[in-house]
């Protein structure tokens, strides 16, 4: 181990520990680990909400054995050391069970995010996020992007980005690549966006 992985992991082990102090006294405070940096989360409004109610009733309409996870932390990056806590993650209903608040992503097949009304979904949801989960190996990233009006399907994960982004219009059909295996009808998503 180097001086630097010896430094990183010290520093995760840090977050994991803080992250998991301010789990037990507030929930209006949610924090990631990108590139060793911390960054904030938005707690989600109504709309955000019933977007995520949405796609999970889709999911498991689709398939009864997957569950979109509201919120699950994971472990991504390359060696695991960035924290992600996606909006929902699409794997099976037992994926998380006795892994506590930082998880192995192995299990999950799809992440997603809701882009919130704040400055920093630019660079978090747009940028850091698809390469995090292409790194973990995440085969589909859906961004569901409030501000664009557009839904954004990353597919193909390298190990370093997405291969393959479909962008399409609030309104369209898109198809939710394998394994997902899911075309959805975005139409609702007109309904709430503000």
């Amino acid at each position: 181990m180097t001086v630097a992985d010896h430094e990183t992991r010290t520093f995760t082990d840090d977050f994991d520990r803080a992250t998991a102090a301010m789990a037990r006294t507030t929930r209006a405070i949610r924090l990631e680990l990108f590139d060793g940096k911390v960054r904030t989360k938005v707690v989600p409004d109504g709309d955000h909400g019933r977007i995520i109610q949405w796609l999970t009733r889709i999911c498991m309409q689709h398939d009864s054995q997957l569950w979109l996870h509201p919120d699950q932390g994971l472990k991504v990056e390359q060696c695991r050391k960035g924290r992600a806590r996606p909006d929902g993650s699409l794997a099976p209903m037992d994926a998380f069970v006795g892994q506590g608040e930082w998880a192995e992503p192995g299990d999950v097949i799809m992440t997603v995010e809701v882009t919130s009304y704040d400055s920093d979904t630019d660079g978090r949801d747009r940028v850091e996020k698809p390469g995090a989960y292409a790194q973990a190996g995440i085969p589909v990233y859906l961004l569901i992007d409030r501000d664009a009006c557009e839904v954004r399907v990353h597919s193909e994960p390298d190990g370093v980005r997405y291969e393959s982004v479909r962008v399409v219009p609030f309104g369209k059909g898109v198809e939710l690549p394998d394994p997902v295996g899911i075309t959805l009808d975005t139409e609702p998503l007109t309904q709430w966006v503000r």
